[in-house]
């Protein structure tokens, strides 16, 4: 007879507790805590080390590297976020809010790979009718196999008959194995779904790309754990009622992380952006004080973005509010800059905005937020053909970021004029066509800006 058992699982680490409480005493997370009923049937023979097949050591220095063969999805945005494609035997998790393209951009990717390779749409949220409108309003007629089925073992052995190149699930909470017996999306259920689904991908050596919810706080719903089983992780960002989409690599182990690919949601689905810089830029025929552009790097692309800066006179407690930058660095860029400046905003409001909605989390925007600041507070107008980037320390000091030649030459590209550059970040030879100014400290790059501006 089947004993029932009922443990608690952190939906986060995945560890087990015997009794509910309002903490994981693993991960330190709250409110993570959910009820899972067990069924332990009880062997009368247990496994022993006989039964199992044999292991052979290798020696590392004489296995034989293989290049992976990658199939392409049709789209060169995709294909460059995942590392140069999908790699087979490959298990790829696609994770974002409800609406914003996640099932749209997966049917045009495997209507591309279905022109050479066989596809298996696997739906369990969605009727094949549903599925069939959709490609007809893209525009698709591929003939593309489909499956409305949420059982995982009867999927699997549907699979192991077609043969396909790649399979799609969606979504992973909505699948239900035998090997656990809780309710679909729970838990244990994406868990024990998730490692029949890598466990197949391997030994066949099929795609396999899984489809996921997100919560309201956006990451991805389910246990921590199912972002470590496969071998790749995409974020949807952006808003669902916008025109542009962000695909970033949050994982990948055939590729690099925080690698970016840009969309705009149109009628006939998802678009390519080959050149994202020009929608993070506005287009203001005439530029306004405390806006200026810097050139961030994702990943291997360098895209330019404006950073806008209001400042504004204080009614009571001055507030600072930062969009698409760290909260807690504005505070400390406001404290150099009245030490090292000698500019202060503590009766000020200060805003930061990123245009376009991407986030920027490297410390090459210090000098750019600065300068945007000045430029609101002074009510300067910063030059359209003006760029800066570079680390300000605690002491005043401009520091060097990585990869300075790759982002002068994409400001050279759009037609920029002058760089505000740290001084280590000096190129040898000049650039064609672009002024440096290399700063060694903060006061020198609000000298300079005070004086030509």
């Amino acid at each position: 007879m089947a004993k029932a058992k009922i443990e608690f699982v952190c939906r986060e680490c995945g560890s087990s507790h015997h009794q509910w409480a309002g903490q994981c005493l693993d991960c330190k997370a709250w409110n993570t805590l959910e009820e899972v009923v067990i069924s332990q049937s009880i062997s009368s023979k247990p496994a022993t080390l006989q039964d199992l097949p044999p292991s052979k050591v290798h020696n590392l220095s004489s296995i034989k590297s293989e290049n992976r063969l990658r199939l392409s999805t049709g789209l060169s945005e995709l294909d460059r976020t995942l590392g140069g494609g999908l790699v087979e035997g490959s298990v790829v998790l696609i994770g974002g809010d409800p609406g914003i393209g996640k099932s749209t951009l997966i049917l045009q990717a495997i209507a591309a790979i279905n022109k050479d390779s066989d596809t298996f749409y696997v739906s369990g949220e969605e009727s094949a009718n549903q599925i069939s409108d959709r490609a007809i309003r893209l525009g698709i007629s591929e003939d593309i196999l489909l499956l409305s089925e949420t059982y995982l073992e009867k999927i699997i052995k549907i699979s192991k008959e077609l043969q396909p190149k790649v399979i799609v699930i969606d979504s992973i909470q909505t699948m239900v194995t035998d090997t656990s017996s809780s309710a679909p999306g729970s838990v244990t259920q994406v868990r024990d779904c998730a490692a029949q689904l890598t466990q197949f991908a391997k030994q066949t050596n099929t795609v396999v790309l899984m489809i996921g919810h997100v919560t309201k706080g956006g990451a991805l719903a389910g246990p921590r754990i199912l972002e470590h089983m496969v071998d790749a992780v995409l974020y949807f960002e952006g808003d669902a009622g916008g025109r542009y989409r962000i695909i970033r690599a949050v994982k990948n182990r055939f590729g690099a992380v925080n690698e970016i690919s840009v969309f705009a949601m149109s009628e006939a689905g998802l678009q390519q952006v080959e050149n994202p810089s020009a929608i993070f830029l506005s287009n203001q025929s005439k530029p306004s004080p405390g806006s200026m552009v810097m050139v961030t790097r994702e990943a291997s692309r360098p895209l330019l973005i404006e950073l806008q800066a209001l400042v504004d006179q204080s009614s009571g407690n001055p507030r600072r509010v930062c969009v698409g930058l760290e909260q807690n660095r504005l505070a400390l860029q406001l404290a150099v800059l009245h030490k090292h400046g000698g500019i202060t905003t503590h009766d000020q409001d200060v805003f930061v905005n990123v245009v376009g909605g991407i986030k920027v989390n490297e410390t090459a925007s210090d000098l750019v937020v600065m300068l945007s600041i000045m430029s609101s507070l002074r009510d300067k107008v910063i030059p359209s053909d003006w760029i800066a980037f570079g680390e300000v320390g605690l002491t005043g000091e401009v520091r060097p970021v990585y990869n300075a030649i790759e982002r002068l030459s994409e400001a050279q590209k759009h037609g920029f004029k002058v760089a505000i550059i740290p001084k280590a970040n000096s190129p040898k030879k000049p650039i064609k066509g672009l002024k440096l100014v290399p700063v060694e400290y903060l006061y020198q790059a609000l000298q300079y800006m005070a004086e030509n501006t």
